[in-house]
């Protein structure tokens, strides 16, 4: 996005903006960052509204936390404010091929004209040199000639340098492909980051009308894990991390989305399941895990079972992606409390 087309996010005026500037900067002052643009453009975003779920997601480490430090401001500018615009990249990488394909066409088509143009006056010159004719008259022709010739060699040289440059974008166009990916992919599992997570959930909730149902939530906690890495080490819990998101993978369906939430907790979005086919779900995936039994890597010693305790929510109509979340949240503590390796359904 350029300085010239700032877009419809910023589309505030003057007035506006000022009392934007007015609310912001007293709750700029009570955090733990710097005074700096960054932290102006997360608090200018929370502040107007624009935004929802960055002012969700900032409600929630000021609840837990009490302010936002610095990693956590950068953090939020990085994932909702200077994140890429995956559309527009598209677009423009689609558009610069388009044109440079256009350009290239073009290119040949010209070369070609100046080939046959070439060949014309070539001829032309000939008959004439054969002809009684002035010498100022055929050193004038020679001289096109020349220049036609020269001509030739220019765009057969723009014709490969424009073969080239198209080459090129094709390789940055995987490039932006690859990186649009690996921005919304947890580093350790291969599954949907919370940034994901959280842009599928806006997604999926704002496709459904408020009036209906839907979609479910599953989030689901590793019970005891500190235990595990506390007694193995991080390394091992890293294993019981990623085995555990392929039994997650594996189950879900086609449309679903699973993410690592966080930590070692979990969150499915399906949104075309009913709660009670959620809630079946969240008990395969529980049995599942705990019939597995994971081995160390240093000794192939069996782990005792790893389990899972697990929340599952419906969207109520007209009920926010922040309360969606609580109420999976207050689901899955519920199995903890009871006992783990539980499903609990949030009513």
């Amino acid at each position: 996005m350029t300085d010239q087309d700032p877009g419809p996010k910023y589309a505030h005026t003057k007035a506006s903006s000022a009392e934007f500037l007015r609310l912001a900067l007293p709750l700029m002052s009570r955090q733990d960052a710097g005074l700096h643009p960054i932290s102006y453009a997360v608090w200018y975003d929370y502040v107007s509204g624009d935004d929802r779920v960055l002012r969700e997601r900032i409600d929630e480490t000021l609840g837990t936390d009490g302010v936002l430090s610095e990693a956590a401001t950068r953090a939020l500018y990085r994932e909702h404010i200077a994140r890429f615009d995956e559309e527009s990249a598209r677009k423009f990488g689609t558009g610069i091929q388009r044109v440079m394909g256009q350009i290239s066409a073009s290119a040949s088509d010209a070369g070609n004209h100046a080939e046959k143009f070439g060949a014309t006056l070539e001829n032309f010159a000939i008959n004439v040199s054969q002809a009684p004719t002035s010498q100022d008259a055929q050193g004038a022709l020679h001289s096109v000639l020349e220049g036609t010739r020269q001509m030739q060699g220019a765009m057969v040289d723009l014709k490969e340098r424009l073969e080239e440059s198209r080459a090129e974008i094709d390789v940055l166009r995987r490039e932006i492909s690859r990186a649009r990916e690996e921005a919304l992919a947890d580093g350790l599992t291969g599954l949907a980051n919370r940034r994901a997570f959280d842009r599928a959930l806006s997604d999926c909730m704002a496709r459904n009308a408020e009036d209906l149902p839907g979609p479910c939530l599953v989030i689901a906690d590793i019970d005891h894990f500190k235990r595990v890495n506390d007694t193995y080490g991080h390394l091992f819990g890293d294993k019981v991390i990623r085995a555990v998101a392929q039994v997650l993978k594996a189950q879900a369906g086609g449309r679903d989305t699973v993410a690592r939430y966080g930590g070692e907790e979990f969150g499915i979005i399906l949104p075309d399941t009913s709660l009670e086919a959620a809630r079946k779900l969240a008990e395969c995936i529980r049995a599942t895990i705990e019939r597995s039994r994971i081995k160390r890597t240093d000794n192939e010693a069996t782990l005792a079972a790893v389990t899972l305790s697990l929340g599952v929510a419906a969207r109520r109509s007209g009920e926010s992606i922040s309360d969606l979340v609580r109420r999976a949240d207050e689901a899955l503590y519920a199995s903890k409390n009871r006992g783990r390796n539980q499903v609990t359904v949030a009513r």
